[in-house]
């Protein structure tokens, strides 16, 4: 096993045993200060579950990171650095995260939310890192910083609020961002890149031992417990920043050769598809694509009589089938054919749901 290795499975375990530590301890302080998220007609829920489970997945991150900092200094290894890129990464996180945390305590108006997201956004091409490349989609490659720095915005911002309204049931946004962090993983590990391996290998661990207590956690002991948009945005942030990383092409690095793109746009495709879809379901009936309903791919599915672990399986399931469709299809084809047959399968996986749902007497789309 190389040292590098080695030390992405410390960070991983410490933030694991970190996470798995305090959780609890988030558990007892929402039940005291009564931080609750309370069900409606829009939640899948039926009882009062705390809603800060997300406060713990940054500290549990830095400890593990911190620890394996302070291993490579004892042996007198010097192998893990810090870019600009990854200094303002850090700046943005960190005000999305007190964001969130702020949203889940006393609560906050969308727009300002979406305010300090598209300003932490603007941060990463304004420290030089943003998407000037697009390898052959649609027949573009290069692109303007200009046009760059725009479509790095809206990416970024869109990719933290398709993961926050992918939280919609238990393990959900979790194991949805586990799938893509492994493919992070693998993609970074290959190409040298071990800060960003032992980063993302930390918050896998914290990950973890949230869905544990998410998944299997007992509501009526105080086990139970979500993660919040303290979480949810601060994970989606963290996912539009690994896909910036791994799409810029930089001159001065080989590596970069168009399967990154490709890998960051496929780990998140049932997060960003569905968010899409919603949206348009939405303009179509002429309503706000911002307005809450339950036409998410989770609903659909338990309008189809699934129960809520197996459509977290469903959905996995889904996930993860994309991935191998997409690596077979990158042997034969190009991205934009690539793209277009995603489009066609998803399709025709909502139109076999809708079947199934009309089958069972309920409504395809609900308002």
């Amino acid at each position: 096993m190389s040292t590098s290795i080695l030390f992405a499975l410390i960070a991983f375990l410490c933030s694991f045993i970190c996470g798995y530590i305090t959780i609890p301890m988030v558990l007892n302080f929402c039940k005291r200060y009564g931080l609750y998220d309370i069900p409606n007609t829009r939640k899948i829920h039926n009882n009062a579950i705390p809603r800060l489970g997300g406060i713990v997945f940054l500290p549990c991150v830095f400890i593990g990171c911190i620890i394996v900092f302070a291993i490579t200094q004892l042996r007198g290894e010097q192998t893990i650095t810090f870019s600009l890129w990854t200094v303002y990464f850090t700046i943005g996180l960190v005000a999305i995260y007190i964001t969130g945390i702020i949203d889940d305590i006393i609560g906050l108006e969308a727009f300002k939310k979406l305010a300090v997201q598209l300003v932490a956004s603007c941060v990463m091409p304004a420290s030089g890192l943003y998407i000037n490349n697009l390898y052959g989609f649609c027949g573009i490659y290069e692109i303007p910083f200009s046009a760059g720095f725009l479509l790095t915005i809206i990416v970024m911002a869109f990719i933290s609020n398709a993961i926050n309204l992918i939280d919609g049931i238990d393990g959900q946004a979790s194991g949805l961002t586990i799938i893509a962090l492994c493919g992070f993983i693998y993609a970074f590990g290959k190409w040298g890149l071990w800060f960003y391996v032992i980063m993302i290998a930390a918050l896998v661990g914290v990950l973890l031992a949230y869905t544990y207590f998410n998944l299997f956690g007992k509501a009526e002991r105080n086990r139970k417990i979500f993660m919040g948009d303290t979480g949810s945005l601060s994970i989606g942030f963290l996912l539009a920043f690994l896909s910036l990383k791994l799409t810029m092409k930089n001159s001065n690095l080989s590596i970069y050769d168009g399967n990154g793109l490709l890998l960051s746009y496929t780990v998140l495709i049932v997060p960003v598809f569905d968010a899409i879809r919603v949206a348009l379901v939405r303009i179509r009936h002429h309503r706000s694509p911002v307005s809450p309903d339950k036409n998410h791919i989770h609903h659909k599915l338990m309008r189809a009589g699934l129960s809520q672990h197996k459509t977290l399986c469903v959905v996995l399931c889904f996930a993860i089938l994309y991935i191998a469709l997409n690596w077979l299809l990158n042997m034969f084809t190009n991205i934009t054919a690539i793209v277009a047959i995603n489009i066609a399968v998803y399709v025709i996986f909502h139109k076999v749901i809708d079947r199934i749902i009309i089958r069972h007497g309920q409504q395809t789309e609900v308002f």
